[in-house]
């Protein structure tokens, strides 16, 4: 029989994810101390002793958003077969995970740090840095699909990625100011019929040159 009176174990896990969700609904600066300390179920001191105060604790957040709710790019980029594939999963999946009704719309990533003061540019800086790491990440898989043919050879792969990371960051504000799923899909169309076109050519001469090994 457990002992009458012991305090009930804290799960680091189930209060960060408590801490991830206040601060991807408020953002970081709407996120108030206890609003996070009220959502985790701790107390101010208990939270500077497990986290180390309130910007490592949105660090933190963030690292866990990245690995679970935000991993949906990830996942496309590295598992699809091609490159227009990787790109439209990652729209496509992003835009059903950003109109989610049991959770708060759009990206944390692009949205919980929408609004800083000069004080908090550590964290303004923080984000632009999680964001470029997407650019790149996109420019590295168009960067791919050159590579195997599904794009062609002068792609402007830098111009592509940067386009392509607008829409979904797009996405994301559309989906925070209650623009509904089909909306969103209206405007993933319309990005990827801009998709660059195959050489055609270029892909018959590849074909034959196959066929003739």
């Amino acid at each position: 029989m457990a002992e009458r009176g012991r305090p009930r174990a804290f799960d680091r896990e189930l209060a960060l994810r408590r801490a991830m969700e206040v601060f991807w609904e408020h953002g970081f600066e709407g996120a108030s101390m206890s609003d996070l300390t009220a959502a985790m179920g701790i107390n101010s001191p208990s939270l500077y002793a497990a986290f180390g105060g309130k910007e490592a604790l949105f660090r933190a957040a963030i690292e866990l958003y990245g690995r679970t709710e935000g991993s949906l790019t990830a996942r496309a980029l590295r598992e699809e077969p091609t490159a227009r594939a990787s790109i439209e999963a990652m729209l496509r999946d992003n835009a059903v995970a950003y109109t989610a009704e049991d959770k708060p719309h759009g990206c944390m990533v692009v949205l919980a740090g929408s609004a800083y003061t000069t004080r908090n540019t550590a964290i303004r800086d923080f984000l632009i840095e999680a964001r470029r790491g997407t650019t790149e990440d996109i420019r590295l898989r168009l960067e791919r699909g050159v590579t195997d043919g599904d794009l062609p050879a002068g792609t402007d792969i830098a111009g592509l990625a940067a386009f392509y990371t607008t829409v979904l960051y797009g996405l994301s504000i559309q989906a925070r100011d209650g623009v509904c799923y089909e909306d969103l899909l209206r405007s993933i169309d319309t990005a990827m019929s801009a998709w660059p076109a195959r050489d055609e050519s270029a892909g018959s001469a590849m074909d034959s040159a196959a066929r003739s090994r």
